[in-house]
This record gives C-alpha cells, structure tokens and sequence, in this order.
C-alpha cells in the first residue's frame, strides 16, 4: 500500500521548499537537455535571467503552488530556443531546482510566452506550478 498523506502536509511540504530555495531566487532558461542531476554543472547557454522576488511563490493550497507576481526578463541575454531552467539560491549560482520549459499548453514543467529568444528581447514566464502528489 502507498503512504498517503493529508492536504495540510503537502501544504507545508510546498511552502518548505520555497524557503529551503531562500528569498529573490535567480531563474535562469537555457538551451537544450537539462544536467543528469541537480549537482551536475550547467549546460546550454543562457537565453534570460530573471531575478525573481523576494516572496515568489503564492502560498500553498490543495497539494498546489503557484508563482506569484509577473516573472519576467526586460532584456534576453542570448538568441536559442529555451528548452530548459534552473532555479538558483539568490547567489545565482547554488542550483536548487530544474525542470522543462515549453510554451502555455506544452506540458512543460515552467511555460513561456515564445520559448524562441532574441537578445534584448522580453521574456515571461506564463505559468510555474509545484503540486506534491502521493
């Protein structure tokens, strides 16, 4: 049998993360595969860095975290197609959390509005969801 656990755990399991990754975390969206493994070097080049604020994700609800505020790049730092992010501690260097990157609708873990980025273009994210699941 699987280990269930109630609503309010996974509530506080979301919000541990959030503090754990610290306040004003650095998004970076790059290129191609992500790294094997969180403590692997990064790969692909980056295409936007966006410094998020200090409070960045909505308070966790129903198993659920969403991001909070507009999260976004006035300026892309390279041309490429964004295949992949990591979340950086507010050093933006110590890697805490990577996933998929697709446009609204793709099924990526984070969503753009173009996931084709020129430089000095602007970049937004449209959707960041966290859900604990059992």
């Amino acid at each position: 049998m699987a280990v269930k656990v109630s609503i309010a755990v996974k509530n506080a399991a979301l919000d541990a993360r959030e503090t754990a990754i610290g306040a004003s975390p650095v998004l970076k969206l790059r290129t191609g595969a992500p790294p094997t493994n969180i403590t692997d070097a990064d790969t692909g080049t980056v295409l936007a860095t966006i410094n998020l604020p200090a409070d960045w994700m909505a308070a966790a609800a129903d198993g659920s975290k969403a991001k909070l505020g507009t999260w976004q790049d006035a300026s892309g730092d390279a041309d490429g197609e964004a295949a992949h992010f990591r979340l950086y501690a507010n050093d933006g260097t110590t890697p805490h959390m990577q996933g998929t990157v697709t446009v609204s609708g793709g099924g990526g873990d984070l969503t753009l509005d173009n996931v084709n980025i020129a430089t000095g273009q602007s970049v937004t994210i449209t959707g960041f969801t966290w859900n604990e699941g059992n």
